[in-house]
């Protein structure tokens, strides 16, 4: 079959076509996109988001937003409503919104009958001992003095902690499985622990929370989720996603289906590593354009259509594997190349006196908006006696193929005129402080007779007419091209309070992912707002921040003008 008529399709499309054929769930395709509110969406979860609602899209069904809202400390209506903008910003539109905290009343009735059905006993050991007992991947669990409690004992303990009556940490509800499984996640795992805090939600009604792995398959199971897409992770924890849904009694039984997590060079994927970053002051906030959240990349200036067909490029596999950032970047690149209209601006400026030029005069010259693209129309630029052009563009001692501005070399100024160096002065230490040329008046661009050629063509800006502002470059956060190891599964272990070991990440961080110059707009991008992209000729893209003032405006850098990446 022709590449081009190929229906576009992958292992989880495949996987529901199968229940389908076989009439499971009524014909129905329902998923759910279940992010934990404790931080800011990041590109990896646009994976997972893309991949639960790009499913729902394929089939005729329906995608619902629901927040794992499981762990009270860390959890806030920032995140809830940040990751709400984020979804709409990427042109995703979700059913239903649901919490998890909504079910609690459900949630907690289900722990009760397990209690009294002899599947669920309270056990007084520590964290640590509880680890201890739980064995390790070739060694089976012991079990807890505490496991054979009756179910009388169980439910008058476990309505004490709900009233509050025992210690953060000193008890918890287990549920009663095999503690020689040779899964792990099998051997007893905690389904309620004790937690004073106040919820975002709920306020103080509850002082003991269900745990991920147990609010989860209930939450699914509820809300009529047909399949459970999920991070490649999960798969060990499926035999206990399925434990819940049986022993719960449900009827309409999620199917869990796991995929490959993405993971990016140069990039921490992790919102608890995230977190650290944000609250130890390496970055400004959530939304530094370093970060790899999307309020970080919207506010750099990547567009959502970059962003999608990255995740399309990037496809659903059930093997992990390591994406370039580079691909990224190619990505917003390609966007931005045909919608941003071009602009000219000086990074690192350096004066141009037009001596033949009459002090008080003042040009215009007109600029395309695109090149390709002559419906985006033209505006126009002030050319005056004295400019700014980036030091880069003069070379005294100039090799034979250096076509910009050089001694008794000629260039074209952009949309202007061919101009000669006559003479340039220098400081103390050589260095040029100004450059000297005379204008050819003949040979403005555009006009009739103008047909001399010169083979350089360099931006300028008007020293008298401009908008001063300081541009933010940026490079990679991490210096090594490996991808932060995470772990999905121990990201939802951290939240509920069991902290794996942190890998040392800090002392790898790019200590010039920011660079800070200081230069000279084109007076037309002093009407520009926060969010605005544009090429500045020869320099990249770059996008107008919210730090501007009327002052001083503030560009980043999105991505360089080119790069030698080209996918495969």
């Amino acid at each position: 079959m022709p590449e081009e008529t190929r229906e576009k399709t992958n292992f989880i499309w495949e996987a529901i076509k199968a229940d389908l054929a076989e009439g499971k769930n009524g014909g129905r395709v329902q998923t759910r996109f279940p992010p934990e509110p404790n931080g800011y969406l990041h590109i990896g979860h646009v994976k997972a988001l893309a991949v639960d609602f790009t499913t729902a899209e394929r089939f005729g069904g329906v995608c619902n937003l629901r927040f794992d809202d499981t762990n009270p400390t860390k959890e806030k209506e920032e995140f809830v409503e940040a990751i709400k903008d984020d979804i709409h910003w990427l042109g995703f539109q979700y059913g239903a919104v649901y919490y998890a905290s909504e079910q609690y009343d459900q949630i907690y009735e289900f722990a009760l009958d397990l209690i009294r059905r002899g599947l669920a006993y309270v056990d007084d050991l520590s964290k640590e001992e509880i680890r201890a007992y739980r064995g390790t991947l070739t060694q089976p669990g012991k079990n807890s003095p505490y496991r054979d409690r009756t179910p009388e004992e169980n439910m008058d303990l476990f309505l004490r902690m709900t009233r509050g009556e025992f210690p953060e940490g000193s008890r918890v509800l287990r549920a009663k499985i095999d503690m020689a499984s040779p899964n792990i996640n099998m051997r007893d795992p905690a389904i309620y622990r004790i937690k004073y805090a106040t919820h975002h939600r709920t306020g103080d009604k509850w002082c003991v929370y269900p745990m991920y792995d147990f609010a989860h398959p209930i939450g699914d199971a509820l809300e009529g989720v047909t399949h459970s897409l999920c991070s490649l992770e999960y798969e060990i924890h499926r035999p206990l996603y399925d434990w819940v849904v049986n022993v719960c009694g449900f009827e309409q039984k999620p199917r869990q289906i796991e995929f490959a997590r993405l993971n990016l060079t140069n990039t921490v994927m992790s919102k608890r590593f995230l977190r650290r970053l944000v609250e130890e002051g390496y970055v400004s906030g959530w939304d530094d354009p370093r970060m790899p959240t999307l309020a970080g990349m919207r506010r750099r200036g990547y567009t959502s259509p970059a962003v999608r067909d990255f995740i399309d490029r990037v496809g659903v596999a059930k093997a992990d594997s390591v994406v370039d950032v580079r691909l990224l970047e190619y990505c917003v690149r390609n966007d931005l190349n045909e919608t941003a209209p071009r602009a000219m601006a000086v990074l690192d400026p350096l004066k141009l006196v037009l001596t033949n030029f009459p002090e008080d005069r003042v040009e215009p010259c007109e600029i395309e908006n695109h090149p390709k693209k002559p419906e985006m129309g033209a505006h126009t630029v002030p050319l005056t006696r004295e400019l700014y052009i980036e030091r880069e563009d003069f070379m005294v001692d100039a090799p034979n193929k250096y076509f910009r501005l050089k001694p008794n070399g000629e260039v074209r100024l952009k949309g202007a005129y061919i101009v000669k160096c006559e003479r340039w002065d220098t400081d103390a230490d050589g260095n040029v402080t100004c450059v000297y040329a005379t204008v050819d008046f003949s040979s403005k661009s555009g006009s009739e007779g103008a047909e001399r050629k010169v083979k350089g063509t360099i931006h300028w800006v008007s020293a008298k007419e401009n908008v001063p502002f300081e541009g933010r470059l940026y490079d990679v956060l991490m210096l090594d091209d490996e991808p932060q190891p995470v772990n999905e599964a121990d990201e939802a272990a951290a939240e509920e309070g069991e902290e794996p070991e942190a890998p040392d990440f800090i002392s790898r961080l790019n200590p010039d992912s920011i660079r800070i110059v200081r230069g000279f707009a084109e007076p037309s991008l002093a009407q520009a707002k926060p969010g605005d992209s544009f090429q500045f000729l020869r320099m990249g893209y770059f996008c107008k921040d919210k730090d501007s003032t009327d002052a001083l405006a503030v560009f980043n850098r999105v991505v360089p003008l080119k790069d030698s990446y080209k996918p495969e």
